[in-house]
């Protein structure tokens, strides 16, 4: 396959394309994993998600 003169410039913005997916997929499960201690956190003081009760409990 030849990318012909332009070949540096495709490689470099490929892997530039790369780099932040991979960094935005980090990223998010880093804030994934943050979110999810939060809700831990909010859990264990007493405070309930209104998600998590039934619709008789209203």
């Amino acid at each position: 396959m030849t990318l012909g003169p332009y070949a540096s410039f495709i490689v470099t913005s490929y892997a530039l394309v790369a780099a932040m997916v991979l960094i935005l997929i980090v990223w998010i499960a880093i804030d994934y994993r943050r979110q999810q201690a939060r809700l831990r956190e909010l859990e264990a003081s007493g405070v309930t998600r209104r998600s998590g009760r039934n619709a008789t409990d209203i």
